[in-house]
């Protein structure tokens, strides 16, 4: 097991590429993580996070899945699906959906490989740019993160949401 995925089992929180936009997350289970990164990001308590999901099995059993999910994961999607249990990662997500993030980056091996949710958002303020590289990164949110993973200057945009089938972009 790497050093990475070793901390991602202890809940500390990242600032890691994706295969669009630097995010901000945590294991989703740490549940005093996740409210760190809400309270970082100063973002509404209230309004739902998405997560990097461990695997398409995992999504299978825990969401509703009403796509193709190998048409968009892994890749640069966030699909919204129905939770199967209303409650379950109530702190992530108080809906009874949440966004599903396999993004196409090694990253996301970690993830699987520590066999977790974790919780996927844009590393920036609520309301503020978000970052390609760690440089645009503000230094408030990089000294209250535990690990930077930097992956250099990435090209892209948030994620394309699919809803119903559907894709939205942003």
């Amino acid at each position: 097991m790497s050093n990475i995925t070793e901390d991602i089992l202890k809940g500390k929180i990242f600032i890691y590429p994706t295969d669009t936009i630097y995010g901000i997350g945590c294991n989703a289970l740490n549940e005093l993580s996740v409210e760190k990164i809400k309270e970082i990001k100063g973002r509404d308590r209230n309004k739902p996070l998405s997560i990097i999901a461990p695997g398409i099995d995992w999504v299978k059993k825990h969401c509703i899945v009403d796509v193709n999910l190998k048409k968009y994961l892994p890749g640069p999607y966030t699909i919204i699906l129905k939770k199967k249990d209303p409650k379950f990662l109530i702190h992530v997500s108080n809906v009874d959906t949440i966004g599903i993030r396999i993004p196409n980056s090694k990253f996301s091996k970690n993830v699987a490989e520590a066999g977790v949710p974790f919780i996927t958002t844009s590393v920036n303020f609520s309301g503020e740019p978000f970052a390609k590289s760690v440089k645009e990164v503000a230094k408030e949110i990089l000294t209250k993160v535990d690990r930077v993973i930097d992956g250099g200057v990435l090209g892209g945009s948030p994620s394309t949401l699919v809803i119903g089938g559907k894709e939205r972009f942003r």
